[in-house]
C-alpha cells in the first residue's frame, strides 16, 4: 500500500513539472508564435527636404478650326487619293469621282425635258386650234391683211414642215462635232482614260513619297532611341541587377520598336517604287501626237463641221421666226385666250427649269476633288464605290499652321505652381517624332469648377485628332518639413492618409501598432511626396506589407 502511494504522488509531481515547463515555455515564446500571424511591414522615416513637383496628366489631341471639302451633288466616287494622317497642298487631289453627271444635275436635265415637252405640246395646241377653225375666217383674213383662211391655215403648216428638217440638222452637225472632239482627244493621247490614269498616278506617287518620308523619318528616331537605351545599359554597374534588368528591358523594347520601323521603311520604298513605275507608265502613254497628219485632217473637219452648223442654225432661227410671226398675227383673238395662257405658264416653267440646269452646270464638280488648302487629314468620309451626299464634308482637313490642342483637369493648389507658356515633356518622348507641347490656358475645369482647373497645352508636330498623349509638367523645386514615399499615401472615401507606426512595450517585449494620420500632399515628384498633417516628423511610416494592414492593427517590422 505504500509503495503505490509512493507511485502516484511521483506520477502528479512528473506531471506538475511538465505542465509547468510547458507554461513557461508559451509565456516566453507567445509573442514569436503571434508575430508570425502578423501583417509585415516595410517602413521608412518621415524626413525633411527639397521637391521639383511633377504635374502628369493625358488627354487626347483635338483640333483647333477644321476645314471641310464639300461638293454640292450627289458623284460616285471611283477612289480616294488620301488616307487619315496625310499632309496635303492645296489643289492636291482628295477624291477621285467618276466621269458622269451628277443626280441633281441628271434630274434637272430631266425636268427640263419634260417641261420643253409639255411647252411644245401647248404650242402644238395652239396650231392645231388655229388649223381646224376654231378661228372665224374673217378674224384671219382681217388680222393677215386680207389673206384667206385656207392661205393662211397653208402658210402655218408649211412653216411649222420647214423647222423639222433644220432641228435635225443642227442635232446631227452636234453630235457629228462631239465624235470629231472624241477621236481628237484620243489621237492626242488625251482621251479621259489616260487623263485620268495621269492624274490618279501623280496623287498616289505624291502619297507614296511622303509616307516613305515619314517612314525614313520614324526610323531615324526608332534607330537614335535603340542607341541611347544601349548607352545606359552599358553605363549600368554590373552589380546592380534590377537596374541591370531594368536597362535590358528597354533597349529589348527599343529594339522592337526599331524593327518595326525599319519593316514599315521597307514597306513605303516598295510601295514608292512602284507607284514611281505606275506613273512612268501613265505619262508614258499620256504622250501627245497632236502634230500627226490624223490630227490636222481631223481639226479641219470640225471647222468645217462649225461652218455647216452655223448655217443650219440660222435657217432654223429663221424657220422658228417665220412661225412666230404668223402666230402672232391673230393677237388675242377670242377661243385662243386659254391656250396662249397654257403657252404662257408653259414657257415660265421651261425658263426655270432651265435656270436649274443652268446653275447645277455652273457648279458642277470636275472629276476630282481637290484640296481648297493646305492642312492634314483628319477624316474621310466617303467610301469608294459609294455616292456622295450634297453640302455634307467628303474630307476634313486641319489647316496648315492651325494646331491642335490637349487638356486635362488638376488641383486648384497643382495649378498655382504652373504658368502659362511652360513646355511639358512626353512620357515616352522617344516615341513620338517632333511633338512639342505648351501650356497655353488655365481655367476651371467645367466638370469640377470648384475644385480643380483645366490646363489646356498648344501641340505641333506629328500628331492626329483623337490620339492620346500623357504629358509631365515641372514645377520649381521648394522645400518641405515633411516629405514621405509615395507609396506611403493611401486613400479611401475619407481622402488621404498614411499609417505611422506607434511602438507599445509590453513586459515581455515591444508592440506596434498602425495608427491612421490623414495628411493633405502639397507637392510630388515621381518617388516622394511633400505632406500636411498632424505629424512631427521623423516618424515611420508604412510603405508595403505582406498583408492588407488597417488603421489600430498590430503590425511586425521587417528588421524583426
Amino acid at each position: 500500500m505504500k509503495e503505490n502511494g509512493n507511485r502516484k504522488r511521483e506520477w502528479i509531481k512528473t506531471a506538475a513539472i511538465i505542465f509547468l515547463a510547458v507554461m513557461l515555455v508559451l509565456t516566453f515564446f507567445s509573442n514569436t508564435i503571434m508575430n508570425y500571424s502578423l501583417p509585415e511591414v516595410a517602413t521608412q522615416y518621415v524626413t525633411s527636404g527639397s521637391i521639383t513637383a511633377r504635374i502628369r496628366g493625358t488627354g487626347v489631341i483635338e483640333s483647333g478650326e477644321l476645314y471641310n471639302v464639300e461638293i454640292n451633288e450627289s458623284r460616285k466616287v471611283s477612289g480616294i487619293a488620301v488616307k487619315v494622317g496625310d499632309k496635303v497642298q492645296k489643289g492636291d487631289v482628295l477624291v477621285y469621282l467618276e466621269e458622269t453627271e451628277s443626280e441633281e444635275l441628271k434630274a434637272a436635265q430631266d425636268m427640263l425635258e419634260e417641261k420643253n415637252m409639255a411647252l411644245q405640246d401647248a404650242w402644238d395646241s395652239y396650231y392645231i386650234a388655229i388649223l381646224n377653225g376654231d378661228i372665224s375666217a374673217e378674224d384671219i383674213k382681217a388680222a393677215n391683211g386680207n389673206v384667206s383662211a385656207n392661205t393662211y391655215r397653208k402658210q402655218l403648216t408649211e412653216a411649222q414642215e420647214a423647222i423639222k428638217p433644220w432641228k435635225d440638222k443642227v442635232a446631227e452637225l452636234t453630235k457629228a462635232i462631239a465624235d470629231i472632239d472624241a477621236q481628237m482627244a484620243l489621237e492626242s493621247g488625251m482621251d479621259s482614260s489616260a487623263d485620268a490614269r495621269v492624274t490618279a498616278t501623280t496623287a498616289a506617287l505624291e502619297t507614296a513619297r511622303v509616307n516613305l518620308d515619314n517612314a525614313n523619318a520614324a526610323l531615324a528616331s526608332a534607330e537614335n532611341a535603340l542607341k541611347d537605351a544601349q548607352r545606359q545599359q552599358q553605363s549600368v554597374s554590373n552589380s546592380d541587377a534590377d537596374a541591370q534588368s531594368a536597362a535590358a528591358a528597354k533597349v529589348q523594347q527599343a529594339q522592337a520598336y526599331y524593327d518595326s520601323a525599319k519593316t514599315a521603311r521597307d514597306n513605303a520604298q516598295t510601295a514608292y517604287t512602284t507607284a514611281v513605275n505606275e506613273f512612268n507608265s501613265a505619262a508614258a502613254n499620256h504622250a501627245g501626237r497632236e502634230g500627226s497628219q490624223i490630227y490636222a485632217n481631223l481639226t479641219a473637219q470640225r471647222a468645217q463641221k462649225e461652218i455647216e452648223l452655223y448655217s443650219a442654225q440660222e435657217n432654223l432661227d429663221a424657220a422658228q421666226k417665220n412661225l412666230d410671226d404668223l402666230t402672232l398675227m391673230l393677237g388675242d383673238k377670242e377661243g385662243l385666250d386659254s391656250l396662249k395662257k397654257v403657252i404662257s405658264n408653259a414657257q415660265r416653267e421651261v425658263d426655270k427649269a432651265q435656270k436649274q440646269v443652268d446653275e447645277l452646270t455652273q457648279k458642277a464638280t470636275a472629276s476630282d476633288i481637290t484640296a481648297d488648302i493646305s492642312g492634314t487629314v483628319t477624316a474621310v468620309n466617303v467610301v469608294a464605290g459609294k455616292t456622295t451626299v450634297p453640302n455634307t464634308p467628303v474630307v476634313v482637313l486641319q489647316p496648315e499652321g492651325q494646331g491642335y490642342t490637349l487638356s486635362f483637369p488638376v488641383t486648384i493648389d497643382q495649378a498655382r505652381k504652373v504658368n502659362v507658356g511652360d513646355r511639358a515633356d512626353l512620357v515616352n518622348a522617344w516615341r513620338y517624332y517632333d511633338v512639342e507641347a505648351t501650356l497655353a490656358s488655365i481655367k476651371p475645369d467645367p466638370n469640377d469648377p470648384g475644385q480643380n482647373k483645366l490646363l489646356t497645352f498648344n501641340v505641333t508636330g506629328e500628331v492626329v485628332a483623337g490620339q492620346s498623349l500623357s504629358l509631365i509638367l515641372g514645377q520649381q523645386s521648394a522645400n518641405y518639413d515633411l516629405i514621405v514615399p509615395n507609396s506611403a499615401i493611401r486613400e479611401d472615401n475619407n481622402g488621404k492618409f498614411i499609417l505611422k507606426v506607434d511602438s507599445r512595450p509590453t513586459p515581455l517585449s515591444t508592440r506596434y501598432i498602425a495608427t491612421r494620420v490623414d495628411v493633405e500632399v502639397l507637392a510630388s515628384d515621381d518617388t516622394q511626396s511633400a505632406i500636411s498633417g498632424a505629424l512631427y516628423g521623423y516618424e515611420y511610416v508604412i510603405t508595403t506589407s505582406t498583408k492588407p494592414v488597417e488603421a489600430g492593427q498590430q503590425v511586425r517590422l521587417t528588421e524583426n
